[in-house]
């Protein structure tokens, strides 16, 4: 169930894991076992103890929904209200989870396959939303990036001091982004994107270099290390 919300200011949060896993080598990243729990647990433990949220919804593979359930059951959260079906693209992931959470003031989309979420990044995130309405984490990049045509020949370099890594938990108003997701039927690869594409601005916050999102066993490593490192570090 939900919790209570302050007058005029209600969070909600919609947490997307219905992604296919298909570099995974067959694994359901979501349900991937790190140190012992679900990769996607470490995230929602986050959002539940943020204390602004009051309600989350889980968006999961249709296939998953069972699973999903069985998740939130056996690890009592107490703020996941619903556990829904993700569509073909992300944005209609996002949208069905949307569509499932009460209208709130602030709406959190935060990718499930982020593990490495804490408190004080949606703190931050929150701060920078409540500025400008709409609020996206991330990170300077670090390597030169090249624009490279087609054929593989590279067009430009871009000056990297202007470039950052966008990454999840991405914050807005809820009208904000509804109204967005009403209006944007291009594909984007990003909620940001489609708020971008109604001409509002958007704030960038500091995310982290451990905030990686899992597509590749790899990167599922390097996420158990990180969080082992967390937790290590209490």
């Amino acid at each position: 169930m939900a919790g209570t919300s302050t007058p005029g200011f209600s969070v909600g949060a919609v947490v997307v894991a219905a992604g296919k896993s298909a570099r995974m080598d067959g694994v359901d990243k979501i349900f991937a076992s790190v140190l012992g729990r679900p990769l996607l647990s470490f995230a929602l433990d986050q959002l539940e103890a943020f204390s602004p949220v009051t309600e989350i919804v889980l968006v999961v593979d249709s296939g998953s929904l069972r699973q999903g359930r069985d998740l939130i059951d056996a690890a009592g959260y107490q703020k996941v209200t619903y556990v829904c079906p993700g569509g073909e693209r992300r944005q209609d992931s996002v949208r069905s989870g949307l569509d499932s959470l009460t209208p709130c003031d602030w709406v959190i989309v935060h990718d499930g396959a982020r593990p490495c979420l804490d408190v004080p990044m949606l703190e931050r995130g929150l701060a920078a939303a409540q500025e400008a309405g709409a609020a996206v984490a991330g990170v300077p990049v670090t390597d030169t990036i090249k624009v490279v045509s087609s054929q593989g020949t590279v067009l430009d370099t871009p000056d990297r001091r202007s470039l950052w890594a966008a990454q999840t938990p991405q914050i807005f108003r809820y009208d904000l982004l509804m109204d967005a997701h009403r209006q944007c039927a291009n594909d984007v690869t990003d909620d940001a994107m489609m708020v971008e594409s109604l001409g509002h601005s958007v704030k960038m916050f500091l995310g982290s270099y451990d905030n990686l999102k899992v597509t590749t066993p790899e990167d599922l490593i390097l996420a158990e290390a990180f969080l082992h490192s967390r937790v290590a570090g209490h």
